[in-house]
């Protein structure tokens, strides 16, 4: 099974660096060298190799091995990139997930469904699920307000602090 980890949104210099928006968590283990990532660009599928990773400014800096020129790799822009499930093993610690685990639960309040979590990202202290059911909703993932997580069964308790849901 592949993910979805980012989108390349646009390219870095002349030799060959694309900029990615990474959808994904644990970027540092993902981005390393030597992983592959395959670009998906509708039907079209290139499969890669990472050369270099770096940060700078919010994105992360790729380079490919046999792509180190801009004329290379332009034809990336806007494209996803995914990443087999299994090229990565981090141990998970408790009450911890992989994003794709999150994405697609169905989120219960008193147990009354309320939308489906489309989005996560990080700040400081923690992250934060965007739930959408009749409008988007901002759960952040901290023990008072996340419950349970029941990965096998995409489903997501919580209990909405007064104004989280309003």
């Amino acid at each position: 099974m592949s993910v979805n980890i980012g989108k390349i949104v646009n390219m870095h210099g002349i030799k060959g660096e694309v900029r990615v928006l990474s959808a994904s968590d644990f970027t540092a283990e993902r981005f390393k060298p030597g992983k592959e990532l395959t670009i998906k660009q509708g039907s079209q599928e290139t499969i890669v190799k990472i050369k270099t990773y770096r940060t700078h400014k919010n994105f992360h800096l790729l380079q490919f091995e046999g792509l180190e020129n801009i004329n290379f790799v332009e034809k990336f822009k806007g494209a996803d990139i995914y990443q087999e499930v299994d090229e990565i093993e981090i141990p998970l610690k408790e009450n911890e997930f992989y994003y794709h685990d999150i994405i697609g639960c169905t989120v219960f309040n008193e147990g009354e469904p309320f939308g489906r979590v489309i989005d996560i990202f990080e700040t400081g202290a923690n992250d934060v699920w965007v739930v959408k059911g009749d409008k988007e909703y901002l759960i952040p993932y901290i023990e008072d307000v996340v419950k349970k997580v029941d990965v096998a069964n995409k489903t997501i308790e919580i209990e909405a602090m007064d104004g989280l849901l309003s």
